[in-house]
């Protein structure tokens, strides 16, 4: 279960950059632009987008990175990321995929412990 949540955090992590980058790009694009009436407007909160397009990839990344050697901490991460990107971008074509790989790939760490040991996670 850890290198599923491992390759489920990862292909998340890409998927959630490429979202973050048009993400990213539209909200700077309209602040230098302008507003297109009835084509392209602001988002109501332009900084959120800006952030959880930075923050929720790198979350994604960190925590399918780190689910095989620290499987809680690396669950918590890809969790945090899928709720970042569902709070600030929605739930869409473009987002499903990144979103529930990331919570597939969170919920797997969280559940993968080692039962040989006394202490699961860490």
């Amino acid at each position: 279960m850890r290198n599923a949540a491992l390759v489920l955090g990862i292909i998340g992590g890409i998927l959630g950059m490429i979202v973050g980058f048009f993400g990213y790009g539209y909200v700077t694009f309209i602040d230098h632009f302008g507003e297109v009436p009835d084509i392209a407007r602001q988002v109501d909160n332009p900084d959120l987008i800006k952030a959880a397009s930075i923050i929720s990839p790198i979350l994604a990344l960190a925590g399918g990175a780190m689910a095989r050697a620290r499987a809680l901490w690396g669950g918590i991460f890809l969790l945090l990321s899928a709720a970042g990107m569902y709070y600030a971008f929605g739930f869409g074509v473009f987002t499903m995929f990144p979103i529930a790989l990331c919570g597939l790939g969170g919920l797997l760490a969280i559940a993968a412990g080692r039962p040989d040991e006394e202490v699961s996670h860490f």
